[in-house]
Order: C-alpha cells, then sequence, then structure tokens
C-alpha cells in the first residue's frame, strides 16, 4: 500500500509591496496543486501590513492552516507582526539555504519574503525548498521545545 502525503494548507498574504510577488506565488503554489487561502491584500493600495501578518498567524495558531507565506516590501515587519501569535515560527528568508535551514532546525511554519529583496524566481525556489523540507528533530526539536515552554509560561490568553 503506498501512503500518499497530503499537501500543507497554506495561507498567502501581503500587504501592497508584496502583492505582485503574492500574486505570482498563488499561480505557482496552485498549478503544482496546492491549496491556497489568499488572504490579501489584492491592490497596490496603502494597508498596514500587521493586518495581514496578524491575520495569517490566527490561521496557523487556531490550526486551520500548516503553513503561511507573507509577503512586504522587506520583510521585517511582516516577520515581527507574525511572531507576535503564539505557536508561531515565522523566518525571514532570502536564500535556498536559508529557507532548508529555517525548517530543518527551525520548524518554521510562517515563511517571510522581501518582495524588494528577493526575485520572483528565487522566491519560487526559497517555497518550493521551505515546502519540501520535513522539520530534523533531533536537538533541534529540544531547542524549539524550549520556545514552546518559554510561550506557555509567559503568554496571556
Amino acid at each position: 500500500m503506498t501512503k500518499t502525503r497530503r499537501l500543507p494548507r497554506i495561507v498567502l498574504a501581503s500587504d501592497h509591496g508584496g502583492v505582485a510577488m503574492k500574486a505570482d506565488l498563488l499561480r505557482f503554489l496552485s498549478g503544482k496543486g496546492y491549496v491556497v487561502r489568499d488572504l490579501g491584500t489584492d491592490t497596490p493600495d496603502p494597508v498596514d501590513y500587521p493586518d495581514y501578518g496578524f491575520a495569517a498567524a490566527a490561521w496557523i495558531r487556531r490550526g486551520e492552516a500548516d503553513r503561511a507565506i507573507l509577503l512586504c516590501k522587506s520583510g521585517i515587519g511582516m516577520a515581527i507582526a507574525a511572531n507576535k501569535a503564539k505557536g508561531v515560527r515565522a523566518a525571514l528568508v532570502s536564500t535556498v539555504p536559508d529557507a532548508l535551514l529555517s525548517r530543518r532546525h527551525n520548524d518554521a511554519n510562517v515563511l517571510v519574503l522581501g518582495a524588494l529583496e528577493v526575485p520572483p524566481r528565487r522566491a519560487r525556489s526559497i517555497v518550493t525548498t521551505w515546502l519540501a523540507t520535513p522539520f530534523d528533530g533531533g536537538r533541534h526539536r529540544r531547542r524549539v521545545e524550549k520556545i514552546r515552554r518559554y510561550e506557555k509560561a509567559h503568554w496571556k490568553e
């Protein structure tokens, strides 16, 4: 009997600075068979990145998505916003090796890309690698568990 791997449930969000890259990644991921929930924004009209970062992080927090991909001009604001949610491990990534390590060592469940920093072709390679890479566990599990324990001890519901 062949075991079929379930594709992760993905949410995708950007502010106005990441709209073009978000549209490209949505087409790319849909073409690969992923079901992606697009949380917006869809125009270049200025919006506040925290609103979109918080929305995507909430999907992860509630267990309604396995992974999120966030985009803004630099990626910094989205990473800061997403990491405010309990259970989110958002990694700002600009290279394929960073994507690999963010999954293998940190079990990152949110990928953040800077639309001004990462060209579209590299973004697609980063996303492909990030989605395909499992968490290594082992000594890295101990470190991720420390983060979870810290959250549990310091988070006020």
